[in-house]
């Protein structure tokens, strides 16, 4: 069966948890939504809303081994083509020098989810060449809670988004746009219709006009789960590759097509996610913080395409 082309629309589909929450009191239904962000939130936001986001889409067939082993040599490469096309710049150092310098305090908010983590090889690459960067050792730090405590978080000139993408039972998706919920004191407040404004995070103080750089992780990317904090090793599958861009938006979106051809391929139809990710698309409509839309986005694919999915 062919997946039919993503439209906006598709984003709203109604999910099978929406029942289901009302009954239980489920936290993703029954806090207000938060107020849509401003027009204009810093660095971050993508200003001319009619330019094509650039996302770039890296893979390497040896960057997963058995046993789910990541090699680390191989993603600090995958990392250095993605950085290199993203920026234009002819070596590593020249593209990073776009993110941070020897001016930066950096913040790296990565994801500790026991069962899907970030990984130390992708954060100690992205540790590797902010050093080279010219960014001091000790004003660099990689977290994932405890950001709003963490004093380089604090003075952070620049924030750099990194996690492993994911089916999320409350937001629908678990990426780039859901990685900065930890950045507000009750998370749960934005829990909200599905997570509907998690985009609103952005234009707070600790986050706004921050963040100069989205990672999301399709290393070994989960396409399916069944209930809160629902976790299988079989709805895992090696993708190996990292999705990387400046729009986070555009690279949520990208990794949201992955996933969801990945359930076409598997399920045999185009199967809704426990939960709708319509987030992602407010994030664009509502919020006004990046592009949603495919046609919007320019994917550059590099490396290996067998079983793709986009």
């Amino acid at each position: 069966m062919a997946l039919k082309k993503w439209t906006r629309r598709d984003f709203l589909q109604t999910t099978a948890v929406a029942p289901i929450a009302a009954a239980v009191g489920c936290c993703c239904t029954s806090a207000k939504p938060v107020p849509a962000a401003p027009a204009a939130a810093g660095a971050a936001r993508i200003t001319s809303m009619s330019r094509k986001s650039r996302v770039i889409l890296v893979r390497d067939a040896a960057a997963v081994g058995e046993g789910r082993k990541i090699d680390a040599v191989v993603v600090q490469k995958m990392l250095d083509e993605a950085m290199t096309t993203l920026f234009a710049e002819k070596d590593p150092a020249a593209a990073w020098a776009r993110v941070a310098g020897p001016q930066d305090t950096v913040g790296v908010k990565t994801n500790v989810w026991n069962y899907l983590p970030t990984g130390p090889e992708l954060e100690e690459a992205i540790r590797a060449r902010l050093l080279e960067a010219g960014v001091r050792a000790d004003r660099i730090s990689i977290r994932d809670r405890g950001v709003l405590d963490d004093p380089v978080f604090k003075a952070a000139t620049v924030l750099v988004n990194v996690r492993p993408a994911r089916v999320h039972y409350w937001a629908g998706m678990g990426s780039c746009l859901k990685n900065y919920i930890m950045f507000v004191p009750k998370p749960s407040d934005y829990h909200g219709d599905a997570c509907a404004d998690l985009a609103a995070i952005w234009s707070l103080p600790p986050v706004k006009g921050r963040t100069k750089l989205n990672i999301l992780s399709m290393l070994t990317p989960q396409y399916h789960n069944i209930g809160p904090r629902g976790f299988s090793e079989q709805y895992l599958w090696m993708y190996g590759g990292l999705i990387v861009g400046q729009d986070v938006v555009a690279v949520d979106a990208t990794g949201y097509s992955i996933i969801r051809a990945k359930r076409l391929e598997v399920f045999g139809e185009d199967k809704p996610l426990e939960t709708s990710a319509h987030h992602i698309q407010l994030a664009d409509t509502r919020h006004r913080l990046g592009k949603s839309d495919p046609a919007d986005i320019d994917l550059v694919k590099l490396g290996w395409t067998e079983n793709i999915l986009i």
